[in-house]
């Protein structure tokens, strides 16, 4: 996966969801870039009603919620292999 990004403007549930991420990835032994994205126009341009968000290769996968540990795992593991089949 090339890059992760997590959408919200600092509050605890965006940094837990970023602690999330970077522990799947690890996890996963995998590489990618994690932002963490807090400028709100970045984050309206994504048109999202509710953060923290979590966007894997520009396509956002969740929004207003944490999602698990094997969500956000499942969401690498095909993103990964969408870029490997490109």
């Amino acid at each position: 996966v090339g890059k992760i990004q997590v959408l919200g403007t600092g509050c605890d549930r965006c940094k837990n969801l970023g602690a999330n991420a970077e522990t799947v990835l690890e996890q996963l032994g995998g590489e990618a870039e994690i932002e963490k994205v807090t400028a709100i126009e970045e984050i309206a341009a994504y048109q999202l009603f509710a953060t923290p968000a979590l966007v894997i290769e520009g396509s956002v996968k969740s929004a207003g919620r944490i999602p698990s540990p094997m969500e956000i795992a499942a969401w690498i593991t095909a993103a990964s292999k969408q870029n490997i089949e490109a």
